[in-house]
């Protein structure tokens, strides 16, 4: 396997720039304050050094010295126990569980309908359109309930969240037509420096599109 200590960076993140699931390691990292150089590239047409570490050449592709992850949620796991501070899950194991299950759950739906929204013919979009949108409405008294998602306090389950929310003006939902809590909860994660921080020049366009 290939070692990238000739990096400037120990550690490295191969990043799409428009990719959902980078978008969530990005996230992580500048929550975190990893030291990790991120690394843009086109997935149609990766470069031949992520080739080396990791054949399919997907993004997201963290690594470190000669670890490799290429799975976004296991980076975002590894990232919250390689840097204990600030934590992003509880310490107990029932939490963690539960809050695995909840990103799961997350990329099995919203995830989901999200993507056929987006990539479907005409008839398919807006049939995931709109049951997105009325699943999110359903949902209604989570984002009313606590500051973040199931809890009061910033987790991995608002890492997942944000660049999914980030995303719904793109499939033409507006995060104001959802009610007052969602849009509350929403921005509060686009507030946040570390978000900010880690948008791609794409991401920051994608938003700048959808207002105008």
């Amino acid at each position: 396997m290939a070692n990238i200590s000739s990096r400037k960076s120990a550690m490295t993140l191969f990043s799409s720039p428009n990719c959902i699931m980078s978008h969530c390691a990005r996230l992580v990292v500048h929550e975190k304050g990893v030291p990790a150089d991120i690394e843009y590239f086109d997935p149609t047409d990766p470069p031949e050094d992520l080739l080396e570490l990791n054949p399919n050449g997907n993004a997201p592709t963290f690594v470190e010295r000669d670890l490799v992850l290429y799975d976004a949620r296991i980076i975002m796991e590894y990232l919250d126990e390689r840097f204990p501070h600030p934590a992003l899950h509880q310490m107990d194991p029932v939490s963690r569980a539960n809050a695995r299950m909840l990103i799961k759950r997350i990329d099995q739906d919203w995830y989901q309908m999200l993507e056929e929204a987006q990539l479907q013919g005409d008839k398919r979009a807006a049939k995931a359109k709109k049951v997105l949108r009325e699943s999110l409405l359903a949902a209604a008294p989570v984002f009313d309930a606590t500051t973040y998602f199931m809890g009061e306090d910033y987790s991995l389950i608002d890492c997942a969240m944000a660049p999914f929310l980030w995303r719904l003006g793109s499939v033409g939902i507006d995060i104001s037509s959802l009610g007052k809590g969602i849009t509350a909860y929403a921005n509060r994660l686009f507030a946040r420096k570390a978000f900010q921080d880690s948008l791609s020049h794409d991401e920051k366009e994608l938003m700048q599109s959808q207002t105008k």
